[in-house]
Formats: C-alpha cells, sequence, structure tokens
C-alpha cells in the first residue's frame, strides 16, 4: 500500500508529541485529564484525513471510551502490565475502527442518529460516573526518551488512516500517553472521556453545518469556540464534585 505523508501528517506528529510530553509531566490527574480533552489531535488529524466530519467521528468517541476503560479493567482487575494493557486496547479500538469504517455510511441521516444516541449516552455516563479521589503522578524520564515512542505511535496511525477514515480523528494518539503516565489514576482518565464527548459531539455537528458553506479549516476554528464553551464550565462542575488526594507519586517511568 502506498502511503502519501503530507504537511497536515507532519503537523500532526509535531502537535500530538508536545501536547503528550505536556500531559505526562503534569502531576495532577485532574489536569492529565482535561489536557486529553483538548481535541488538538482531532483538529489536526481531520485535516489530514481530508473527509468531511461524519457519523465515524463521532462513533470513534464510543471506541475512546472502550479504550480508556479497556486499559482500566485490563490493568486493574486482570493486573496485566500496563504497557500490553495499553497496546491491546489501542490494537482493539483499530480493528473495530476498521470493521465499521466501510459500513457506516456517511449520509445525514447517519450522522444526527449517531450523534443524538452517543449523546445521550455521553450525558448518562457524566451523570452516572462516580468521583474518585486517586494520587497525583509526574514522569521523571527525559524527554528525548518519551518522544520516540510518542512519535512512533502518530506515524503509524498515519500509515493506517485510510482503513480508519474518521475514526482516525479520535483515535487515542495524546491517549496512549495519558493512559501510562495516569496509570495511577484510570479512573479519572477514563471519567473525562464522557466529559469530552458532551462537548465535542456539538463541536463535531458545527463542522458538519459549517463545513460545506465556509470549508472545513474554518468550521473547525467556529467549532473551538463551541467546545471550550462547554467544556470549560463542564470540568470545573466536575472538578467541585472531586476531592485532590494529598498523596503523590514521582518516579522514572519505564
Amino acid at each position: 500500500m502506498h502511503v502519501r505523508i503530507g504537511p497536515w501528517d507532519v503537523l500532526l506528529v509535531v502537535v500530538v508529541s508536545i501536547q503528550a510530553t505536556v500531559l505526562a509531566y503534569l502531576p495532577q490527574p485532574r489536569w492529565k485529564a482535561f489536557v486529553l480533552s483538548l481535541p488538538i489531535p482531532f483538529t489536526v488529524a481531520t485535516l489530514a484525513v481530508g473527509r468531511p466530519v461524519g457519523a465515524t467521528n463521532v462513533l470513534g468517541l464510543l471506541l475512546l471510551f472502550l479504550y480508556a476503560q479497556g486499559v482500566r479493567v485490563l490493568h486493574q482487575r486482570l493486573r496485566v502490565p500496563i504497557v500490553p494493557a495499553i497496546a491491546l486496547s489501542a490494537l482493539g479500538y483499530c480493528a473495530l475502527g476498521a470493521l465499521l469504517a466501510p459500513v457506516l455510511p456517511n449520509t445525514d441521516d447517519a450522522f444526527w442518529l449517531v450523534s443524538v444516541g452517543m449523546y445521550a449516552l455521553a450525558v448518562g455516563l457524566v451523570l452516572k460516573l462516580p468521583d474518585r479521589s486517586e494520587p497525583s503522578y509526574r514522569s521523571l524520564l527525559p524527554v528525548w526518551l518519551k518522544l520516540p515512542v510518542i512519535m512512533g505511535v502518530i506515524l503509524f496511525l498515519v500509515v493506517i488512516k485510510g482503513f480508519l477514515q474518521g475514526f482516525t480523528t479520535v483515535f487515542p494518539m495524546v491517549g496512549v500517553v495519558a493512559t501510562y503516565e495516569g496509570r495511577y489514576s484510570l479512573w479519572t482518565i477514563g471519567r473525562q472521556i464522557p466529559t469530552l464527548m458532551v462537548a465535542m459531539i456539538p463541536m463535531m455537528v458545527v463542522c458538519r453545518l459549517a463545513q460545506a458553506q465556509i470549508g472545513l479549516g474554518p468550521a473547525l476554528m467556529v467549532s473551538w469556540v463551541v467546545f471550550l464553551s462547554i467544556l470549560v464550565p463542564l470540568t470545573r462542575l466536575m472538578w467541585s464534585r472531586t476531592r485532590t488526594p494529598t498523596t503523590s507519586r514521582s518516579q522514572p517511568s519505564l
């Protein structure tokens, strides 16, 4: 298969690497979760894929939630080491995305049906998932050791983006690092995904409505305003319900 790497793909590698590195060195679980929520990878990946926002983008949020829960269950309940747990969950995302992408139509009916269903699910999860206090953690691993791993994940995604289509845009690019660096706070990471969904589905709706009139790039810029107007107050509300633990961890990560 011929793989063409364009300017947006290069930018995707750069910005996601920076975002993931910033996340890795934040100690507090809730700040890790907040940085994970910022749709920088979605924005650049959407431009890199070059497809209009559709049902696959929205349904990818469900796969993102399943990824986070998969890592948590494998690592905390089944005692699978964190790296294999992340790898298995990421491969599960890719497998489901590759299976669903060819059969999910890019029609308005499919988009609205998936959007309404996913939004109802997201609101239900935000209301249902309880709060948990988890320890803070800050990585001491040097950046020069961490960056090659991050870039490798993104380059792999660039290679397979044709198979995943819209699912590429919400693949856990930063989430792979977030779940590794947040392995002591996987509940907090997973709990943030429904909050992200509540803010991101309206963002995708704005893109869907505006992209034909003003183009995909400007539509994404406008959708950021909608996203932040929902995410910031919702995150503040969620934080007000969560007590920050006093314990912390700071050690080299391998």
